[in-house]
């Protein structure tokens, strides 16, 4: 018997319309993510990626075609969304941050409490629990980002870039991290990065975009064996194939959309 896909998109296009003309961002995107997969996407600038995630987080509206996520605990909110930057909260502190969506869904004040100390404790950020945005780095405001996500327990998880304006030691330190709490939770993950090292590390399926309009056209699955580092996703010959698969891919999308 199938299993029932945790996200399920079919024949979904989407359009912009400004002053008598119109673009075409999405187009016809079909796919099934399995209940606690971790999906990368892969695409060119501009092909629509981030308008996937913000209409699967109820951000846009599709133009045609439509989305389920399936809901297992009706008190669970649907999802929760990982943005590049300015995902925190600048007047409130670190431990107020990642406490908002719990009491926005006025759960008890002991739960609030145990749930984001748990979640500051595993990014790293218990001793700084009442500092304000303003007086961290890069990298601890997205542990803030990704605790707080964590901690409001999703049905998915949405993640637009979530590394991409870090330094390689903070990214390569969360993306260590991110795995470790995704290994723990086994949430639905839709990633969304422009780095083939990240997708090949984070990933169980890699889906490839076409330029604009934007159009899932391949996949990759990922079957090196969990927990994986970035050393053995060097080492690997598969993923070094696939690496070059995914970089050709890329290069040839952007080739065609410029002739």
């Amino acid at each position: 018997m199938n299993e029932k896909p945790k996200i399920s998109i079919q024949n979904l296009t989407k359009a912009f319309y400004k002053k008598g003309s119109s673009v075409t961002a999405l187009e016809d995107i079909n796919i099934d993510i399995k209940d606690g997969e971790f999906v990368c996407l892969i695409g060119p600038s501009g092909c629509g990626k981030t308008t996937l995630l913000r209409i699967l987080a109820g951000l846009e509206n599709p133009s045609i075609g439509e989305f389920k996520i399936a809901q297992g605990k009706k008190d669970r909110p649907l999802q929760s969304m990982v943005f590049q930057e300015r995902g925190v909260i600048p007047w409130l502190t670190v431990e107020e941050n990642v406490a908002f969506g719990l009491k926005m869904r006025h759960l008890p004040k002991p739960v609030v409490k145990e749930r984001t100390a748990y979640y500051l404790t595993k990014v790293g950020l218990d001793k700084f629990a009442k500092l304000y945005p303003k007086e961290l780095s890069g990298g601890m405001k997205q542990r803030v980002s990704i605790a707080r996500a964590f901690a409001n327990d999703p049905e998915i998880l949405l993640m637009d870039e979530p590394f991409g304006a870090l330094d390689e030691q903070n990214k390569f330190i969360l993306q260590e991290e991110l795995l470790n709490i995704w290994s723990e939770t086994k949430k639905t993950v839709l990633f969304i990065t422009h780095s083939i090292d990240e997708a090949l590390l984070l990933s169980d399926r890699i889906l490839l975009m076409s330029s604009q309009p934007g159009k899932i056209i391949d996949e990759k699955v990922i079957d090196l064996p969990r927990p994986r580092n970035m050393e053995q996703v060097r080492a690997d010959q598969t993923m070094a194939d696939n690496f070059v698969e995914i970089w050709n891919h890329l290069h040839d999308e952007v080739q065609g959309s410029r002739i």
